[in-house]
């Protein structure tokens, strides 16, 4: 070869090289450079999150929790992603995040496709109130409405906690027309204010929001609330995900973002009005919207979280297990609304998803009262969170319909209000269920067929309402002022199918309704 072309090539690589390595090495440099001659040069190390602007997330990631870190020498980054669920999962499995927060249905549909890339460290909040389902009450005034109404359409974001809710109420309430292959009912629409924008403008009967829409939504007297998880109890609950490789090589790092974790949540509860400011500042909402969303959320502070949730005790008290009951609840709603053909929980073993070492370590060294409030005082193993007062018979006609519990037939001896173990297996699930709804009273329905006395009928449907109201109290502890009885005989017979047999729709009259009512909504 020419040695003035050798010259030439050899000249024509140096020059390659030098100019890549100035237009990749130079950012280096300088970012380097601008690092070295800051605050930010004594930074230990940095942890990225993946969340969204849900407002119970701001504590987290918010400018004090930033601050905190910062003083610790750890850099936070929190990247927020749009609710991209099945992007955040991935993520988080390919080591692009250390940490996610996700509900724990979005963990279970989503997190499942990733071989369940990390472990749940912390519950954040649950949701009280912040979703809703609203409708216009002329067309849809109760849950029941929704499963004997022939046709409505239903706005809701598709992939959101909203439709957990709208799925648990198509479960547990059994409202098959939300879980069939139909869909025309439903309407998919890009947030909760095009939902309620669908709502205002009569394109939709029902819609699915989140707050501030909930307010804005029931603010108008034509629309009423059908069930908000102000009214729920562990259905909507977002939690904080590790890496199974962060929760390994950043132990320490976990432990210290924890710590100050629940020292920002002291803060704020302490100087509510530093969170409203920092939160406005931020986003572009009223104060009153801000208050509006503020309410919508229970944040879960160090001994709530150990206490009820990973059921960590001290000695002094009970605890309860209160993530593993919701992971294994959420997993049935979706198994049961169609999104898996079985249970979604590796081997069935809850206790795979969750990772309480970080919460123990920091509730038994006796510094919970640092970090927040106490754990609340209600009863752990109770299904009621609160005292309902004694109502007499004539009042509890006069509350408010929500719907009817999802409940196979409960099987009595025969011509007896004696309940048998089939029946009694079916009351222990409709109580799980009911655990879901602690702020509604039930009201047991006792019913007979149309054959025999219409007397004798009427008795034996209040026995055996009377059986199911005392199996619910004595074997699950369901307040006695929370259950009323009544027989009803005869009298509200089931509506015949066109093409049922007389055998078939006999069979079907004799049952046991749990009609859920309410004080108010």
């Amino acid at each position: 070869m020419n040695r003035n072309l050798i010259g030439f090539i050899s000249i024509l690589l140096i020059g390659s090289i030098a100019i890549v390595g100035t237009y990749f090495g130079l950012p280096w440099w300088q970012a380097y450079q601008q690092k070295a001659s800051s605050d930010a040069a004594g930074a230990r190390g940095t942890l990225t999150i993946g969340v969204d602007n849900w407002i119970g997330y701001f504590p987290l990631c918010g400018k004090e929790m930033r601050k905190r870190m910062h003083d610790a020498g750890y850099l936070l980054k929190c990247i927020d992603d749009g609710a991209d669920y099945p992007g955040r999962m991935k993520k988080l499995r390919s080591g692009e995040l250390d940490l996610a927060v996700a509900t724990v249905d979005s963990f279970l549909l989503n997190g499942a496709k990733e071989n369940f890339p990390g472990t749940v460290i912390m519950v954040i909040d649950e949701s009280k109130g912040g979703d809703a389902i609203v409708a216009r009450a002329a067309r849809i005034a109760s849950i029941d409405d929704l499963k004997n109404k022939p046709s409505y359409k239903i706005a809701l974001t598709p992939d959101s906690p909203s439709e957990h809710l709208l799925k648990a109420v198509s479960v547990h309430f059994d409202v098959p027309q939300l879980r069939s292959q139909q869909t025309a009912w439903r309407q998919d629409v890009g947030g909760s204010s095009e939902a309620l924008a669908q709502l205002t403008t009569g394109n939709v009967d029902v819609a699915v929001l989140w707050e501030p829409d909930v307010t804005k939504a029931l603010a108008n007297k034509e629309f009423v609330k059908i069930l908000g998880t102000d009214n729920t109890e562990k259905l909507i609950v977002d939690v904080l995900l590790a890496s199974h490789d962060t929760n390994q090589r950043k132990a320490d790092t976990i432990a210290i973002l924890l710590a100050n974790y629940f020292r920002v949540l002291k803060f704020y509860r302490d100087n509510e009005g530093n969170l409203v400011d920092e939160i406005r500042a931020g986003v572009k909402l009223s104060e009153p919207q801000i208050t509006a969303m503020l309410r919508g959320v229970k944040w879960v502070n160090l001994a709530e979280n150990a206490r009820f949730w990973f059921g960590i005790g001290t000695g002094m008290s009970l605890a309860s297990e209160g993530l593993v009951d919701t992971l294994e609840s959420a997993a049935q709603i979706l198994v049961d609304a169609g999104d898996f053909s079985s249970s979604p929980i590796p081997n069935r073993d809850p206790y795979r998803l969750q990772h309480s070492r970080f919460i123990e370590s920091l509730y038994t060294q006796g510094d919970a009262g640092l970090f927040g409030n106490m754990a609340s005082t209600e009863t752990v193993g109770s299904t009621d969170s609160n005292t309902l007062k004694d109502l007499p018979a004539s009042v509890w006609n006069k509350l408010i319909e929500v719907g009817t519990l999802r409940i196979r037939p409960i099987n009595f001896q025969s011509g007896t209000a004696e309940l048998s173990q089939e029946g009694k297996l079916e009351l222990d699930a409709a109580a799980e269920n009911l655990k879901h709804y602690p702020n509604f009273r039930v009201v047991v329905k006792g019913h007979t067929g149309l054959r025999g006395d219409p007397a004798a009928n009427t008795t034996l449907s209040a026995q055996r309402a009377a059986s199911v109201r005392k199996y619910l109290m004595v074997t699950h502890q369901i307040a006695a002022e929370r259950l009323h009885a009544v027989g009803l005989g005869a009298d509200q017979p089931l509506k015949r199918s066109a093409d049922e047999s007389d055998r078939a729709y006999e069979y079907r009259l004799p049952r046991v309704e749990l009609y859920l009512v309410s004080d108010a909504l």
